[in-house]
């Protein structure tokens, strides 16, 4: 530590979740509801999302809400993206994220039209009380987001199964000339067609927080480039969470990285990635997708000033092309033929895959190095504090 430096000024510790014997560490939380991190917010549901084929919830993923170029010039398309906005934001709340109480202004306003209300109001079909209620809500002008997500929902089984909307929607086409609802709204209206829709978007809340503005990938990046050391503890935690928090993070030291070089600067900041348990977040060994953003920076991360550790006991299930791009190994005990016959397609590895099975002693490595033409058997010795103070 530098000389009259405190454990605050270079380590700083993030977490999901408080800690008792962490008092200062800073939890990673956003305000998904806030205009400035919608996209942001709606990354990170899409990461927990990723795994799930089903239409709706693919077709919820494909929504963004970065605001078309003419928002200020054009009020058709300012009223679609509100419109969107909204019903967004009563997905949240339907799925538990705590809405805040100041700072966030909701309004119907413009956004619903008239002969939908009253078609709505007037339907004759098996849920006209239904529609009756949204009707209502929607002609309000300041309703609550749980209300709106009441009214959502009857307004997309109206959209999607109702032969009076379909009469509504020619008529606005033949006067408008394009549908009322476009498909963005209909996809983000979508997730009410499950009730599983919401409650897995809901397991992102725990990221949430109503009384922050800040992004808490910002915050990192900003304490690494001061030359902090940055612990990120994620033992505990939902595990799409965990992953999808990573990813967030490597991409923005990535992204920043990337856009220091393109600026020409000479003094991009030098930054060393730690991954613990990296079968846990890195790509898993089938995936193919060469645009991973962990993939991305074990190939093209030395040029952005960015290195990478990671650490596991699987190295089957680490992507092939992450593996490729691995300049350096530690490799100790593993008792697993289908692990060791990964490593023997690296360097020369064959030569130890007996070894590496058989010998269990504590500390005995075999090392690949990058200035090292060959692999070396190595002894490490446990590192003691105390004993390492006392020399």
């Amino acid at each position: 530590m530098v000389p009259g430096a405190t454990r605050a000024d270079e380590v700083v510790t993030y977490g999901i979740t408080s800690h008792p014997n962490d008092p200062e560490r800073k939890l990673m939380l956003l305000n998904f509801y806030l205009d400035e991190n919608l996209d942001i917010g709606k990354e990170i549901i899409n990461n927990i999302l990723s795994t799930d084929t089903s239409k709706y919830i693919s077709n919820f993923v494909q929504v963004n809400f970065e605001k078309p170029s003419d928002y200020d010039s054009n009020k058709s398309a300012k009223t679609r993206y509100d419109r969107k906005v909204l019903v967004y934001r009563s997905v949240l709340a339907r799925a538990g994220f705590p809405v805040p109480t100041r700072g966030l202004y909701i309004s119907t306003k413009g956004l619903f039209n008239k002969e939908l209300i009253e078609t709505l109001a007037n339907s004759e079909s098996d849920n006209a009380n239904d529609y009756l209620v949204a009707s209502q809500i929607l002609s309000e002008d300041k309703p609550s987001l749980d209300q709106l997500a009441i009214a959502f929902e009857s307004l997309n089984k109206f959209i999607s199964e109702n032969d009076e909307y379909k009469n509504f929607e020619t008529n606005y086409i033949n006067k408008k000339g394009h549908s009322w609802a476009d498909d963005d709204l209909k996809k983000t209206l979508g997730i009410f067609d499950r009730q599983n829709g919401t409650r897995q978007i809901g397991k992102a809340k725990i990221q949430h927080s109503a009384d922050t503005s800040s992004d808490y990938a910002d915050d990192i990046y900003k304490d690494l480039v001061a030359g902090k050391l940055v612990i990120v503890d994620q033992s505990c935690g939902d595990p799409d969470l965990n992953k999808s928090s990573a990813n967030r993070i490597i991409t923005k030291i990535f992204q920043n990285n990337q856009h220091e070089f393109i600026l020409g600067k000479t003094n991009i900041p030098e930054i060393l990635v730690y991954v613990e348990e990296a079968h846990n977040i890195l790509p898993a060994g089938n995936d193919l997708d060469l645009k991973d953003m962990w993939v991305r920076t074990a190939k093209e991360g030395a040029k952005y000033k960015i290195g990478m550790v990671y650490a596991t006991q699987e190295v089957s299930s680490i992507q092939k092309n992450i593996l490729k791009n691995t300049s350096n190994w530690f490799i100790s005990h593993l008792n697993n033929t289908d692990e060791t016959r990964e490593l023997c397609k690296y360097y020369d590895f064959a030569d130890f895959e007996p070894s590496i099975r058989r010998a269990q002693d504590k500390g005995f490595l075999r090392v690949k190095t990058l200035s090292n033409l060959f692999v070396i058997p190595v002894q490490v010795d446990k590192f003691d504090l105390q004993a390492d103070l006392s020399k």
